[in-house]
């Protein structure tokens, strides 16, 4: 079942101020990779920040997969500052939350057009180190993962069970604002309820974010 992503005030006016840096609900002629789908490219190898090459098999636990779609430069993932806290501070939690049922954790930055701008692989490594990363996160060479999985903004989350099947997408919560704002943990509740063999309710909703930055053709 889909719904909408609820955007309180201050998100609803953090978005059009921050039109001019072109965020995107849905930029872009990519399908979106649908629900029971294969993860696609499983095997495809990309740089980490540690130096060494990771694909989305390597990084997967018995349980499955959350692979988030990410950035250093994204307002909506690091926040503004002011009253807009962005989703990258759930990023560490989130980590730990899928560390415990035995799920892998990837981030994914595909900005190939920023790599010039804050989004390449020393920045990225600058990123994780500072803000206490943790788990994977890797760069999309000429983002040939992002268009194969159709993720459209930064951030942009996919949830595949142990077989790799895509079991939830869209947001992860319904307050970009702060942790403390959120009353729909969107992706919490996919992750719990997957590992209790519960149905997923919602499995798909709006992703919002910057668009990711693609290098025209």
């Amino acid at each position: 079942m889909k719904t909408t992503l609820k955007i309180t005030l201050a998100a609803a006016l953090f978005a059009v101020f921050t039109l001019a840096t072109a965020f995107s609900f849905s930029e872009g002629k990519e399908d979106i990779l649908q629900i029971g789908a294969k993860a696609p490219m499983a095997d495809k190898a990309m740089v980490d920040v540690s130096g060494k090459e990771v694909s989305l098999s390597d990084a997967a636990g018995k349980n499955g997969l959350l692979v988030i779609f990410s950035c250093n430069t994204c307002p909506f993932v690091i926040g503004n500052g002011t009253k807009t806290e962005g989703w990258e501070g759930r990023y560490p939690g989130l980590y730990d939350l899928t560390a415990s049922v035995d799920m892998g954790m990837v981030l994914v930055n595909s900005n190939e057009a920023k790599r010039g701008a804050g989004d390449n692989l020393d920045d990225m490594k600058a990123r994780y180190k500072e803000q206490g990363l943790k788990g994977n996160y890797v760069l999309d060479k000429n983002h040939a993962l992002a268009d194969a999985f159709g993720a459209l903004t930064t951030p942009h989350v996919f949830l595949f069970d142990g077989d790799m099947n895509l079991i939830y997408k869209g947001a992860i919560d319904d307050s970009v604002d702060s942790a403390d704002s959120v009353t729909d943990p969107y992706l919490l509740k996919a992750i719990k309820n997957h590992i209790a063999g519960q149905p997923i309710d919602p499995n798909s909703t709006k992703q919002l974010g910057c668009s990711i930055k693609r290098v025209k053709a």
